[in-house]
């Protein structure tokens, strides 16, 4: 029997997480039995939500459980199979975490189709961070035409096709990122109309100067200093979807911000709408996403860049990675190769 390998909690992170909370673990190869197939991981996504399922706190979804196989959405190929809806070879997507090998009864297994891009692009710009823009953006953020759309994290995966869909429906992006490479890259190669460092200490001013007609649509994946520097931007009516706050993912205690009152008093007098979405909210839309998006990238109106690391080991390191902006572009671990 051949022998697998995968990342498991060993410990809750409190604060930053270290290496010491994840455990490499061997096993034993299953077989499937009936209905079932043995998935061989291809690819691996590792994004910021996972730090969530980390800790033990109330959340929209259960926690990893210490000892559990770490959460993740992999593109998969199916290695065996006893499951009529599923051929070997099939390539798939599947919630199978961070493992080389998984057994599944075919629920929630979707077939990838290799016709639409790279197998990796239906874990990105093709998959759910490609939809999380799609759909906050589109569906809550609603950007009309002139108006001016801010996101951050503007060349990770969901940033910078915020700013993209924002371009291609006429609106004005402004992207922030962490460093003149990144700025450069969202720019030049991306198209938005400017990009601010976030950690330039003029970040306020400069944010300001870009935006000389406020700010209509603020993409919150963020928070912190960055939502403290938009936030006086907002414009009346101004949207706000919230998909992420990853300045606050390691938080060891929840402050509230001392200005809590000023920002009560300007979303009742600017009537702004916040609005928090995961991206199953917008299941139904997912046919109308991979049309459009799909499009867009075969046309070259979207762009994605991936930063992809090599074997699951490399898995933990790369997370904590992750958390501090390490990673240009869509964060992957290459965990086999494309056909075993």
């Amino acid at each position: 029997m051949s022998q697998g390998k995968r990342i498991v909690l060993a410990a809750r992170p409190v604060g930053e997480p270290k290496s010491s909370d994840f455990r490499l673990e061997e096993f034993a190869v299953p077989t499937p039995g009936a209905g079932e197939v043995l998935l061989r991981t291809i690819w691996l996504s590792l994004d910021p939500y996972m730090r969530g399922r980390m800790s033990d706190g109330p959340s929209y979804a259960a926690p990893v459980p210490v000892g559990g196989v770490m959460e993740g959405e992999a593109v998969s190929e199916v290695a065996a199979s006893n499951n009529p809806d599923f051929a070997k070879g099939d390539i798939v997507r599947a919630r199978t975490g961070w493992q080389t090998n998984a057994i599944s009864n075919g629920k929630g297994l979707i077939k990838v189709d290799p016709k639409l891009g790279p197998i990796s692009t239906s874990i990105g710009v093709l998959g759910m961070p490609g939809m999380t823009a799609y759909t906050g953006l589109l569906d809550i953020g609603k950007p009309q035409e002139g108006e001016t759309v801010v996101v951050a994290g503007a060349s990770g995966a969901v940033g910078s096709a915020v700013g993209q869909i924002a371009k291609i429906k006429g609106a004005r992006a402004v992207g922030i990122a962490g460093g003149k490479d990144k700025c450069d890259y969202v720019v030049k190669e991306l198209g938005f109309d400017a990009c601010i460092d976030h950690r330039d200490p003029d970040l306020a001013a400069k944010l300001k100067d870009a935006c000389p007609k406020g700010i209509d649509v603020y993409f919150e994946n963020v928070g912190g200093a960055v939502f403290e520097a938009v936030f006086p931007l907002l414009n009346p009516f101004a949207r706000v979807p919230v998909c992420g706050l990853i300045a606050h993912y390691n938080d060891t205690e929840a402050k509230p911000p001392k200005w809590a009152a000023a920002m009560m008093r300007a979303t009742l007098t600017k009537r702004l709408t916040f609005r928090g979405f995961i991206v199953s909210d917008f299941a139904s839309r997912h046919g109308d996403f991979l049309r459009d998006m799909s499009g867009w990238v075969r046309d070259g109106k979207v762009k994605y860049k991936e930063f992809v690391t090599e074997g699951l080991e490399s898995a933990p390191g790369a997370f904590m990675g992750l958390l501090k902006g390490a990673n240009f572009g869509k964060q992957l671990v290459r965990v086999g190769p494309d056909k075993a």
